[in-house]
């Protein structure tokens, strides 16, 4: 009915209109729409409403900082809690289905950001026969190296690696709801008994503080620039999440210097130079997965883009005399992203991330902060979920702190 005003009200219109509408604002918005109408709040609470709702939202990538986590593009900012009694520093482990492993000091964590849940993942426990070679009782270092979704059963798993005083790793998966982690042999195609190999692999994911790349459903990781320093060849590792299995996968061999993986629109992109002194940065993108073929997408000038910035800093005085000079071409690229198929996010020390076109075009600075935050671009991308968090309530009796205020800013 229309109010003493003419005006239509909302709760007035068909629930297939409502619906329509409901599912179309931001999650801070659904949250909103929650505390001050039941009904709203019933229609927006069913798994279907929130598998819509999740769908429909952009896929962002996260940057990563010691105090604060980012979605570029949607102006979402979870700040870290900085007065905490730990004082240890998060560290994030994956990003899958709008949810995140993080780890704070000797606590681990699947949360999610938006609504604010969280479950307490219990930690892996040293094996037995570490036990009797007698190293149990000393250093354990334990570290998420992924995040994923178990497709044939639809569970959400934790891939979580182990080292007993460095000196001897182990790899555990924990499906989050269970209990205990089930320890798994890491065994290669070529290899199928465990060796060398399979404890090099597992020491660089244990290691490496580079991200994972997620195509296909499946884990990647290349983790460092000089192209043998991994000792697996150079090569990219995947995890098969369906066979829970590790592979290697070749890189373009164009590419000899300063490599980096990223995605790009769902892809594996890969980024690099044929020289270790470079003014461009060649991009090649996986054409055939399967086949791993891969096909020269274009070349970034750094030379163009900084005559593009400083152009740019020309038509703006003020700002011109906030900038320091970058000198872009003489920098070495520490990380990477995509936004799409033509914006790339490009870091080129711990202070400056750069946002330009593939053609050279300077678009901005992202400002998120200073030399503190210690930046990071992860590959990690986050789609926003007003899905709670797999089986929430299971928290452990001591665990009255949160690891991150997981508020917008």
């Amino acid at each position: 009915m229309p109010d003493r005003r003419g005006a239509t009200l909302l709760e007035d219109l068909p629930e297939e209109i409502i619906d329509k509408i409901l599912v179309r604002l931001t999650s801070k918005d659904v949250g909103r729409c929650r505390a001050v109408n039941t009904s709203w709040r019933s229609a927006t609470s069913t798994p279907e409403f929130m598998l819509r709702h999740h769908r429909r939202q952009a896929s962002l990538p996260l940057i990563y900082g010691r105090e604060m986590l980012v979605a570029f593009g949607a102006g979402a900012v979870w700040p870290f809690l900085r007065d905490t009694k730990h004082r240890d520093e998060i560290r994030l482990g994956g990003a899958c289905n709008g949810l995140l492993a993080v780890s704070w000091g000797s606590r681990s964590y699947v949360c999610n950001p938006v609504i604010r849940t969280r479950v307490l993942l219990p930690q892996p426990q040293p094996r037995q026969d570490v036990a009797i070679m007698g190293l149990a009782g000393k250093y354990i270092h334990n570290v998420i190296i992924g995040f994923y979704r178990h497709h044939p059963t639809g569970e959400h798993r934790v891939l979580w690696g182990v080292s007993q005083d460095y000196y001897k790793y182990s790899l555990y998966i924990l499906t989050v709801g269970c209990d205990t982690p089930r320890h798994v042999e890491i065994r290669l195609p070529t290899m199928p008994e465990p060796g060398t190999m399979e404890h090099k692999l597992l020491a660089v994911l244990c290691g490496s503080n580079h991200f994972l790349v997620v195509d296909h459903g499946n884990l990647h990781w290349h983790p460092y620039c000089g192209r043998y320093a991994t000792g697996v060849g150079g090569q990219i590792i995947v995890f098969d999440t369906e066979a829970e299995s590790f592979r290697l996968m070749g890189c373009p061999d164009q590419l000899t210097y300063n490599l980096k993986l990223f995605s790009m629109k769902g892809s594996l992109a890969f980024a690099g130079s044929s020289r270790y002194t470079y003014t461009a940065v060649h991009v090649w993108v996986m054409q055939d997965y399967e086949a791993e073929l891969w096909a020269f997408k274009y070349m970034v000038d750094l030379s163009v883009v900084e005559a593009s910035r400083q152009l740019h800093l020309t038509s703006f005085q003020k700002e011109k005399e906030k900038e320091r000079p970058l000198d872009l071409a003489g920098k070495w690229i520490h990380d990477m992203a995509a936004l799409n198929e033509r914006e790339l996010l490009i870091m080129c020390d711990r202070n400056h991330l750069l946002h330009c076109d593939i053609d050279g075009n300077f678009i901005g600075m992202v400002d998120i902060g200073n030399s503190q935050y210690c930046i990071k671009l992860t590959q990690l991308r986050l789609k926003e979920s007003i899905i709670p968090a797999p089986y929430h309530g299971m928290k452990g009796e001591d665990d009255a702190e949160e690891p991150f205020s997981m508020e917008h800013a």
